[in-house]
């Protein structure tokens, strides 16, 4: 895991974790991250300290994020504000709830919800998958979608 010091385009500080460098990348190329202050989803690495290591008798441990224990399928950030962790429960709570009862229909989200909006198939509750200008464009026809929350712990 990797923390990272994030600041949006109205200047909010805040931090956040993610499983790689990588995962830091693709969830801000997809809009996922986005400021808790303001929802901004311009968001970018902050200037952040380095990690300074001197000898034996000094040395400063570093803070990083624990390893994820063999089994266990969610790791969170050690220090975490209560208010965050409850967020954070409800968050999954509607996203399990969301997955358990609706169809997953995949990357042919758009096109099912577009039949449904329109009367050529019966409405269901369904998920998938939609890049950003998709999501755009299924409400900019009047489509209601809403993103299901990606939390520290997801596999990408």
């Amino acid at each position: 895991m990797i923390r990272y010091n994030l600041r949006c385009e109205k200047g909010h500080a805040f931090e956040s974790w993610f499983q790689s460098s990588g995962a830091y990348d693709s969830q801000v190329k997809r809009k996922l991250v986005n400021c808790p202050n303001c929802g901004s989803v311009k968001v970018e690495k902050a200037i952040m300290a380095p990690r300074i290591v001197g000898n034996s008798k000094n040395r400063l441990a570093p803070a990083e994020a624990p390893a994820p224990d063999a089994g266990s399928e969610t790791t969170a950030p050690l220090m975490m504000a209560p208010q965050e962790a409850e967020l954070r429960a409800k968050l999954k709570e509607l996203r399990d709830h969301v997955t358990k009862n609706a169809d997953n229909v995949g990357e042919s989200f758009p096109t099912e919800a577009r039949k449904m909006h329109y009367g050529d198939i019966e409405h269901r509750p369904i998920y998938g998958e939609a890049t950003p200008d998709e999501a755009r464009s299924l409400i900019d026809e009047g489509i209601e979608v809403t993103p299901l929350p990606v939390l520290p712990g997801d596999r990408n």
